[in-house]
This record gives C-alpha cells, structure tokens and sequence, in this order.
C-alpha cells in the first residue's frame, strides 16, 4: 500500500506508553489529561510505580499552582493504567509512543514485538531522539503507519511537539498525528528522518559549544546561560538545559550524530565526558554542570 493511500487511522480512544521513565511518564500525562485511556508499560513493578508516582507529582504541582483543577487532575489519573505485559499494554490501541532509552538495538526488538501484536490500523510512534525513524519502522510490518513523535522535557509542560516522517510513512499518518498535536495542546512541526531532525540537531550544537566555553574558561556555567537568556530570549541556558536532560543522554546523542553526519562540531567535550564517567550525569544525579537537590537548582 503506498503511502497516498493509507487508510487514515481511527480515532484514538486507547494507547499505550512503553517505558515509564521521566519521558513515558510525561507522554503518559499528555495523553491522560486529554481523556485517552492509557497504558504506561515497563518491565518492572517498581518501573511503573515510579512512573505514576511522578505522574502523581507533575499533576498536583499543576493543582497547586492554579494551571489545574483537582476534577482535571483526577480524571487524568483515572484515564491511566499500568502493565507489565507488553501484549497485554498495547492490545486494542490506536496509539502505541514507546520511551524506551536512546539505544537502537532495544528500540528495534520493542517494535518487532509490538508491531507482531497490534492492530493493522494502529499508529506506532518513537520517541526517539536521535536515532532514525526509517531505520526503526523497519522493524514493524506496516512501516508507513510508523512514525516519530519527538516530545521534550517536561512533556506536560513544553508545547513542541516534532513529528518525523519517515521514508515510508504516509501522509495520512502525518495528517493525523499532527491533529492528535494539537488535541493535546502541543505546537507540532514536521520534519524528515534526519540525523538530530531539527530540535536535537540545533540544540546540542548549541550545549556542546557551551560545554567547550566551559573547558577552556571563557566563563562560569552560569553566566553562559545568562547570555543565552537575556543575550537570545532563552527560557533556558543551554548546560541548565544539559543538566535537565541529563548528560549521559546528551553525550549519546552527540557520539551518534558525529558519526552519522562525519561532523567534528558534534565532538564530545572532555568536560561532558569527565562528568559522565564520574556519574555526574544532571539533575537527576544531583550534580551536572549545576547542583541539584530535590529536583531543584542550587547554584
């Protein structure tokens, strides 16, 4: 079937979320709040628990700070449910967004798995950030309605949604998934299975030029970011972006794109690298470019 010709996918009523990490979890909220049934898969029980536990978190922060009602947050977390079973998480759903880590071999066995299992008309969606969309849907039976649905970090919060069309998806499933964007109150652009796409390709340019200014002293992490913010408009600098991210996901990224695209401005600082190999990975570790402590900045 060509790619003019697919079928439009039904209305999505039900999805599934693979993996509950911080970017599941997240996804897993987007689509909740939007009244879609939802199930957020992992492979542990203490995966998914701490994945609705942060879901719990994310939406009463919304409550306290007057962006939610508690009638929104609790139907949102009614509309979720938890699975351990893979077949069991993506049985009769329209939309299947797997998280999972930024590793090509595991994504490709998720999508041989998932794509044996679903429906014919079901949406398969990556969220991956780096890695190729064609390369993943080749993984799947029906690879024009694979496509990539690139959030970013909160996905509550940010409203850029990248959709990447793949060498074989279909117009139809562009089409769709961009209404499904904006059902969901995100900002869609589209863009070709690139390496780095647009987003991730601009912004790490951007951090790991900041990293190196670090390296060689130019200026503290700090006032960096502050030419970024007040020089450019940034909501946020690029290494208290790093350290959001997290730097062990941001070197991966940049150790893929230099190979893919043969760049030397994609070259791994010493200073990225130092960091990782000392578990100084962000917020999430509590030291990054930055320190943290319960999630917030103290430096």
């Amino acid at each position: 079937m060509s790619a003019s010709t697919t079928p439009a996918a039904p209305q999505v009523v039900a999805a599934a979320v693979i993996g509950a990490g911080t970017m599941g979890a997240g996804i897993a909220q987007v689509l909740a709040q939007s009244g879609i049934r939802t199930v957020l898969f992992d492979v542990s029980q203490e995966a998914v628990d701490a994945g609705l536990e942060r879901i719990e978190k994310m939406l009463q922060k919304g409550v306290e700070r007057g962006k939610l009602n508690a009638d929104v947050r609790q139907q949102a977390l009614e509309c979720i449910s938890m699975q351990l079973d893979l077949a069991a998480a993506v049985d009769g759903c329209q939309l299947v967004i797997e998280a999972a880590p930024e590793k090509l071999e595991l994504k490709q066995s998720l999508f041989a798995q998932i794509g044996a299992v679903v429906d014919d008309n079901c949406i398969i969606a990556s969220n991956a950030s780096s890695l190729s969309v064609s390369t993943l849907a080749e993984s799947c039976p029906h690879p024009e309605r694979f496509i990539g649905l690139h959030f970013f970090n909160p996905p509550p919060i940010m409203k850029l949604l990248e959709i990447v069309r793949g060498a074989q998806t279909s117009d139809a499933i562009v089409e769709q998934c961009r209404i499904l964007a904006s059902d969901w109150g995100k900002e869609p652009i589209v863009v070709r299975d690139a390496p780095g796409f647009a987003s991730s390709r601009l912004g790490l340019a951007i951090g790991l030029e900041a990293m190196r200014m670090v390296d060689e002293g130019v200026a503290s992490p700090t006032d960096i970011d502050k030419a970024m913010k007040l020089g450019y408009g940034f909501p946020m600098g690029p290494l208290e972006l790093t350290d959001m991210i997290g730097l062990d996901v941001r070197l991966d990224i940049a150790r893929h794109l230099a190979e893919e695209l043969n760049a030397d401005r994609f070259a791994t600082p010493k200073g990225l690298r130092e960091r990782v190999e000392n578990g100084n990975l962000g917020r999430k570790s509590g030291k990054g470019y930055y320190r943290w402590k319960d999630g917030k900045r103290l430096d």
